[in-house]
């Protein structure tokens, strides 16, 4: 698999926010296949920092209807990925 393709896109909210200004900790959706060992190369290739820990979790899709039918959003992947000590931040969340 592809570094492109394991990290889809950067968590943007308040909670990433407090926890990458408190805790040096940042949050992507990343590929539903994707393991730590994977997240863990994918982040430290592309951003060129020292990652020190990877925790992941699955986020069920929300369940939604438009008037009397169903449907589902899909399933991802969440990782929250913590910088070893002494690194630089992400410059691609800075200013957001």
């Amino acid at each position: 698999m592809r570094v492109q393709d394991i990290i889809r896109r950067p968590l943007i909210t308040e909670k990433s926010t407090l926890q990458r200004e408190l805790g040096n900790t940042y949050g992507f959706e990343v590929a539903m296949s994707a393991n730590k060992i994977e997240i863990r190369r994918a982040v430290e290739a592309q951003f060129k920092v020292k990652v020190a820990e990877v925790r992941v979790s699955r986020v069920h899709g929300k369940l939604r209807r438009q008037g009397r039918y169903f449907g589902r959003r899909p399933d991802w992947k969440k990782a929250w990925v913590r910088l070893a000590e002494g690194e630089k931040s992400i410059e691609f969340f800075e200013g957001m």
